[in-house]
């Protein structure tokens, strides 16, 4: 069986989240689910609580694992791998030290920038986008060193291609669709893409409906914006991801409780609509029925970010 990686997946930043709604990723055969631990509101003591409730939620559960390297992802069939992810570098609290501790945790991503400028760099909602700070190249430098890989979704073009600029290891766009497909802030433009692959990088278009364009999280839009990736970049270059929120409620009312972090972008088509993993787990299928080969397949749903997972972890 295939491996399906999905590098970006949303519980609620709550401690008592449950861990359970994981388990709708199962499937025959391997899959490794990213799991969120933070953005912008949090810091460094929020994230940290946030990876120690998750880890001892997912050690509990029998479907569920832990995982620290490429071949444990591999090794399993009956239980779904766990890592974790950040999407702002706001939870480091500023110190460059703390990129190391939350590896130890289990966070194998980081967005410097989640949709509006920090200490590191410019968002995709900012209007002057003056790319990656000093700060922010200390900052990718040091997730070059610990295993941490740069991650440009929600940031802002000129901060991604920065990114891919002095990065020595894949940058890569964890969650983010074709802006030539559909016309977003949160999309990435064709330099971007371009940029990333020179990088040795993944894009990996995402299952948020409102990113596919206009709201509509089914697999028919998935694969306008893949087939276009594919095209554009090359097969090897190509991934997948669903940035699903299990709690859509508590989405929501994390933008109505945050209007500094969101924008009319992400509420003029109604209420968000997420691709469930129900829907997502059947992908192959439906690349199969589209002509797809074998071996293109298996390479955007897992292969690619495998690759950069072995180079980079």
């Amino acid at each position: 069986m295939r491996l399906l990686w999905d590098q970006h997946a949303c519980l609620p930043l709550q401690p008592d989240a449950d861990v359970e709604p994981l388990s709708r990723f199962a499937r025959p055969g391997p899959t490794y689910v990213s799991v969120n631990v933070g953005y912008a509101p949090q810091t460094c003591a929020d994230s940290t609580v946030l990876l120690h409730r998750f880890r001892a939620g997912v050690t509990a559960h029998p479907g569920l694992r832990l995982i620290t390297d490429v071949a444990e992802v591999d090794a399993g069939v009956d239980q779904i791998a766990i890592g974790f992810d950040l999407e702002d570098s706001n939870p480091l609290d500023g110190d460059l030290d703390n990129v190391a501790a939350f590896v130890d945790l289990g966070v194998r991503t980081m967005l410097p920038s989640y949709n509006h400028a920090n200490r590191a760099g410019c968002g995709c909602l900012d209007t002057d986008d003056t790319g990656l700070t000093a700060w922010g190249r200390d900052l990718v430098a040091e997730m070059n060193r610990s295993g941490m890989v740069p991650d440009g979704s929600h940031c802002s073009a000129r901060t991604g291609l920065d990114m891919c600029e002095v990065s020595t290891r894949p940058v890569i766009y964890s969650h983010s669709c074709m802006r030539s497909v559909w016309e977003h802030p949160r999309n990435i433009t064709d330099e971007q893409a371009h940029a990333c692959a020179d990088t040795g990088g993944v894009v990996r278009i995402t299952g948020v409906g409102i990113f596919l364009g206009p709201n509509t999280p089914d697999l028919d839009a998935m694969t306008r914006h893949l087939e276009y990736a594919v095209e554009l970049i090359g097969i090897d270059h190509v991934g997948v991801s669903t940035d699903h929120s299990f709690d859509a409620a508590d989405f929501l009312d994390e933008i109505r409780n945050h209007p500094d972090s969101f924008d009319d972008s992400y509420t003029r088509w109604g209420d968000i609509r997420w691709m469930p993993p129900e829907t997502f787990i059947g992908l192959d299928r439906h690349l199969a029925g589209r002509g797809w080969s074998d071996a293109d397949i298996t390479a955007v749903l897992g292969g690619n970010f495998r690759r950069v997972a072995e180079q980079s972890w």
